[in-house]
């Protein structure tokens, strides 16, 4: 299997805010959000494997600014790392200012997905590649994120969790 670069999974779906997805406060709902994340991040993880793909956790959500309905908003998510079976995908939520048209940075999310075959079962998936800056520090703290949810899990124990050892030794 070739490995691959973030930008080969890149997925960008840009839709607007209506009033059916929003709260009492007229702003985006965050499960429509959290929707919205993962249908990208399902197609990215699927650039990237070419098999199908099912989400396996939700590691971190962020929700720094609410989204007012009639925003235009961008849900940009692309894998960060491939380990044997499952990926990490990275993802940052844009809106674009109504009046001028300036981008910012509302909302971030972190997911994993896991290839499957046909009947279900994990797959193997090519490795990554990272490019860039930004690419090589998300694919260099994703180690460390999957050791800490496995030692919170429990199913790893926390002396094998090099990465996450390293934070805090010399």
């Amino acid at each position: 299997m070739e490995p691959k670069t973030p930008s080969e999974s890149r997925t960008l779906m840009t839709d607007m805010v209506l009033p059916s997805e929003t709260n009492p406060l007229n702003n985006l709902f965050g499960g429509e959000l959290l929707a919205r994340m993962d249908r990208a991040a399902s197609i990215a993880a699927r650039r990237h494997s070419r098999r199908i793909t099912v989400t396996a956790s939700v590691n971190h959500v962020a929700f720094n600014q609410a989204v007012p309905v009639g925003s235009v908003v961008t849900v940009e998510a692309a894998v960060s790392r491939a380990f044997r079976t499952s990926m990490e995908v990275f993802i940052d939520v844009w809106m674009e200012d109504r009046f001028n048209g300036e981008k910012s940075k509302v909302n971030e999310a972190i997911y994993t997905f896991v290839a499957v075959d046909d009947s279900g079962k994990p797959t193997t998936v090519p490795e990554l590649k990272p490019e860039t800056d930004l690419e090589i520090q998300r694919f260099e703290a994703a180690l460390r994120r999957k050791q800490l949810s496995l030692v919170l899990a429990g199913k790893m124990k926390p002396k094998d969790a090099t990465e996450l050892k390293a934070l805090f030794m010399d």
